[in-house]
C-alpha cells in the first residue's frame, strides 16, 4: 500500500465523515482519556460482529433456503463457529437433523444434542482437526438431493478442518505450515498452498456433498472477503492449481525445505496424476451459496461510530491494511504525523480507523505477534509526538503465541520504555516486541473473543 496514496483517498474521497461537537466536554482529551476511549472504541468493534447475532440476521433473509422436504446439516468450522451455531440453532432449532463443528481449545463446548464437537489445532493443524474433518467429510457424503447442508465458515477453519490426503502424512502438512509461517507468507498464498495438501479445502467439501445442496454463511478474516480464501474455501470454486502452489513455495525460497511426502504430492498435481481443485465453471456449484455475514469492514464502521459518539471526528481509511507488520506501524505513523501537521485548533479530536491483516518476517526468536510488531514499529515514528495513540488488535483476541490480542503505544512508549532498561529498536530487530509491552503493561489482553475478522487499528489524535 502506498502511503501516499492512501492519504490522498482519505482526504479527497473521504468516505462516511462523523463530526462530534467541538465545544463538548469531551473535546479536550488526555493521554489516559485517549486510553479509556481507545478501550470503548475497540469493544465496540468487536461487538458489532458478535457471530451468534450476525447469522441470525443473516438467516432472516435465507428462510427459503431450508428445504420444506429434506434433512438439515451443519458443517461448521473456524475461531467462530460455536457462537455461529448457537445463532443457528436459535434460528432453527429442531430442524437441524445433525453436525460436526470443529473448534479450536478453550471454546465453550455446548451447543445442541445434535452436534458432535471436535477440538483443532490452531494455527498448525493436528490430529484433533484431522478426526472432526474425517466426520465432515462421512456426514457430507450421506447427504441426499433434497437435503441441505448449511456450512459455518470462520477465520482458523483452514487449520482446524485438516483432512490429508491419502499417503500425505499430517507431519508433512505441519512442517509446510511452519515453514510458510516464519517466512511471512501472505494468508492467500498460504492457502493456496493448503489447497491443494488437503481432501476437503478448495472447493472440496462440496464435491464431497454433492448433490445436496449448501449455503456457506462465511465470517471473513480476509481482506476483501474472497470466500475461496477465508478457511481456504471448501465449498468454493477454487481458482488457483496446484501450479500456483508450487510457485508460492518457490517464491519464499521454501520448495526444496517441503518434506519429500508433500512435495512428491504437489509434483504429481503438477503432472496431471492427482485432480486439481474444482473451478467455477463445476456444475456442483449452482446448488452452493455462499453469503459474508461480517467482516473487518463491520467492525471498522462500528469503531467509527463509536468514536463518534466519543466526540471524535471519525474516518475509515482503508479495510485492506497488509504487508509487513512494522512498515504497516510506519504507515500509521506517518499518518498520524501528516493529520496533526493539518489539524487546526479549533477542530474535534480525530480517529482513524483500518483494518486487514499484516505478516511478520522472522528476523528473530522473540516473543510477540503482528499487532504487537505493527504497534511496536509505530512507537519509534510517533516518539515523544503528543496527544497520539495508535491501537492494533486482532479481534479474535489472540495476536501470535502470546496471551494477548495485540498492543495500544502512545507519543510516551519509546521515553518509558528507555526509563523501563527496554531497547525498542532492538526488540523489533528480533521479533519480541512482546517484552516491551509487557514490560510497559501496555498489552491488549481481551482472552477470546469468539469472533475474527481479521486485526482492527485505530489513531486517536487529541
Amino acid at each position: 500500500m502506498s502511503f501516499y496514496n492512501a492519504v490522498r483517498r482519505f482526504l479527497s474521497e473521504p468516505g462516511p465523515m462523523m463530526t462530534a461537537d467541538p465545544t463538548s466536554a469531551e473535546y479536550a482529551k488526555t493521554e489516559y482519556d485517549l486510553r479509556a476511549d481507545a478501550e470503548t472504541i475497540l469493544r465496540a468493534a468487536i461487538d458489532a460482529v458478535d457471530p451468534e447475532r450476525l447469522v441470525i440476521h443473516a438467516m432472516k433473509s435465507h428462510k427459503k433456503s431450508i428445504p420444506t422436504g429434506g434433512k438439515v446439516w451443519v458443517a461448521g468450522f473456524g475461531k467462530a463457529v460455536i457462537p455461529m451455531a448457537r445463532g443457528l440453532h436459535r434460528s432453527l432449532g429442531d430442524r437441524i437433523e445433525g453436525g460436526v463443528l470443529i473448534a479450536p481449545p478453550g471454546t465453550q463446548a455446548y451447543i445442541a444434542p445434535q452436534y458432535e464437537i471436535f477440538r483443532g489445532g490452531h494455527p498448525v493443524p493436528d490430529q484433533g482437526g484431522v478426526a472432526g474433518a474425517c466426520a465432515i467429510r462421512q456426514m457430507a457424503r450421506e447427504a441426499g438431493d433434497d437435503d441441505l447442508m448449511i456450512c459455518l465458515v470462520s477465520g482458523g477453519g483452514s487449520a482446524l478442518m485438516t483432512l490429508p490426503p491419502e499417503d500425505l502424512p499430517l507431519e508433512d502438512i505441519q512442517a509446510v505450515t511452519e515453514l510458510m509461517m516464519s517466512a511471512g507468507v501472505e494468508i492467500t498464498e498460504i492457502n493456496c498452498v493448503r489447497k491443494h495438501l488437503d481432501a476437503l479445502k478448495g472447493g472440496q467439501l462440496a464435491r464431497e456433498t454433492a448433490p445436496a445442496r449448501v449455503l456457506s454463511l462465511v465470517l471473513s478474516d480476509v481482506v476483501d472477503d474472497p470466500v475461496d480464501v477465508v478457511a481456504s474455501g471448501p465449498v468454493s470454486p477454487d481458482p488457483t492449481s496446484f501450479a500456483d502452489a508450487v510457485a508460492v513455495l518457490k517464491r519464499y525460497g521454501l520448495w526444496k525445505k517441503v518434506p519429500l511426502a508433500a512435495r512428491g504430492y504437489l509434483d504429481r498435481g503438477l503432472c496431471g496424476e492427482i485432480d486439481d481443485t474444482p473451478v467455477k465453471n463445476d456444475p456442483m456449484f449452482l446448488r452452493t451459496t455462499c453469503v459474508v455475514v461480517g467482516d473487518g469492514d463491520t467492525a471498522a464502521r462500528a469503531a467509527c461510530a463509536e468514536a463518534e459518539r466519543l466526540g471524535f471526528e471519525s474516518q475509515l481509511l482503508t479495510s485492506t491494511l497488509s504487508g509487513e507488520a512494522s512498515e504497516a506501524g510506519d504507515f500509521l505513523a506517518e499518518t498520524a504525523r501528516v493529520l496533526r501537521a493539518s489539524q487546526s485548533p479549533d477542530r474535534p479530536p480525530t480517529c482513524i480507523v483500518t483494518t486487514g491483516e499484516t505478516t511478520v518476517r522472522r528476523r528473530g526468536d522473540g516473543h510477540g505477534g503482528r499487532n504487537q510488531e505493527l504497534a511496536l514499529g509505530a512507537a519509534l515514528k510517533i516518539d515523544r509526538m503528543d496527544g497520539v495513540l495508535i491501537a492494533s488488535m486482532g479481534t479474535d483476541g489472540f495476536d501470535g503465541p502470546t496471551d494477548a490480542a495485540g498492543a495500544t503505544v502512545t507519543g510516551s512508549t519509546v521515553r518509558r520504555a528507555v526509563e523501563a532498561g527496554v531497547d525498542c529498536e532492538a526488540a523489533l530487530a528480533s521479533n519480541d516486541a512482546y517484552s516491551v509491552f509487557h514490560a510497559l503493561d501496555d498489552l491488549i489482553v481481551s482472552g477470546p473473543t469468539e469472533t475474527n475478522v481479521a486485526d482492527i487499528q485505530i489513531i486517536l489524535l487529541s
